[in-house]
């Protein structure tokens, strides 16, 4: 079993930042993902930005050049730097970890982020 605990989830105005954090805990494997997804009201839980063990990253489209993802492997933790945020990003925030070799996915409990306008 993996653990993952969120934080840094808020309030902020359009164009603020804002920084999550994840640490993970447990069965701990090498190689594994590490994401955030994200969930609007009335919308899909989508991907925003996940990072491998070893530091290659992806984003979705909507988040490019705005939101840095990062980990530190030695904490177990991953972190989301959201910059220039816009109202549309307002959703609950989700930490994923993904245990590659044993194909097995972990979530944490969800952080709110709410840009107001």
């Amino acid at each position: 079993q993996v653990q993952l605990v969120e934080s840094g989830g808020g309030l902020v105005q359009a164009g603020g930042s804002l920084r999550l954090s994840c640490a993970a805990s447990g069965s701990i494997v090498s190689n594994n993902l590490m994401g955030w997804y994200r969930q609007a009201p009335g919308k899909q839980r989508e991907l925003v930005a996940r990072i491998t063990s070893y530091g290659m990253t992806n984003y979705v489209d909507s988040v490019k050049g705005r939101f840095t993802i990062s980990r530190d492997n030695a904490k177990n933790t991953v972190y989301l730097q959201m910059n220039s945020l816009r109202p549309e990003d307002t959703a609950v925030y989700y930490c994923n970890y993904f245990a590659i070799p044993i194909h097995q996915d972990y979530w944490g409990q969800g952080t709110q982020v709410t840009v107001s306008s």
